[in-house]
């Protein structure tokens, strides 16, 4: 893959994106989601774009503020203070959507990504884990625990979901972000924390 065209895709499926594109994704799917009403469903995707993309950008912009703060966060440790604040703003989107009655789904997915967060938080002290996979990886866990949980089958969802992180991880290798082994232990964390969440919780 060309790196410019690496670094679009990158761009377009920033981890700060993810949240967003998943639920708009996930309330256009055939699930039940269809039956919350339109006021319902722009609630749902302002709480999830403000806590989970706007906030967590604006952290960003201020640490950058700091001439000593590379804003591509080539060294893992570099990640530590943006996944901690990420963590309390999507706790934040977790709690806002508790105020309204919505599929706890909604709600658990939030709560899941607050964990899949912290565990990246940690594993950044000491290696350089994909956060583009685990937060694809975690769409993915998701929209594989609603298929079995409810006998449901959005097949087109989940190819498209597949598809997409097979070319993202395609674009981190190519610009050299991650080896295979943080891509695949990125998207497996995230993965495996979703399905677990939503389907057993």
């Amino acid at each position: 893959m060309h790196p410019k065209l690496a670094k679009v895709v990158s761009i377009l499926f920033h981890p700060v994106l993810i949240p967003t594109l998943g639920i708009l994704l996930l309330l256009n799917s055939s699930f039940y989601f269809s039956m919350l009403s339109w006021e319902a469903k722009r609630f749902i995707l302002l709480v999830v774009f403000f806590t989970s993309c706007i906030l967590p950008m604006l952290m960003v912009s201020l640490l950058a503020l700091n001439t000593k703060f590379d804003i591509n966060m080539p060294k893992s440790t570099d990640r530590v203070l943006p996944l901690l604040a990420a963590a309390v703003f999507y706790y934040l989107g977790f709690v806002l959507l508790g105020r309204i009655s919505v599929f706890p789904v909604l709600k658990m997915y939030m709560l899941a990504s607050v964990l899949v967060i912290v565990a990246l938080l940690i594993i950044s002290l000491k290696w350089k884990i994909s956060n583009h996979m685990a937060a694809l990886g975690g769409l993915a866990g998701m929209f594989f625990a609603l298929s079995f949980r409810y006998g449901l089958n959005p097949v087109y969802s989940l190819l498209g979901i597949i598809l997409v992180s097979g070319i993202v991880g395609t674009a981190r290798l190519a610009l050299e972000r991650h080896n295979i082994w943080q891509i695949i232990a990125g998207y497996s964390l995230g993965f495996c924390v979703l399905y677990l969440v939503v389907y057993f919780v």
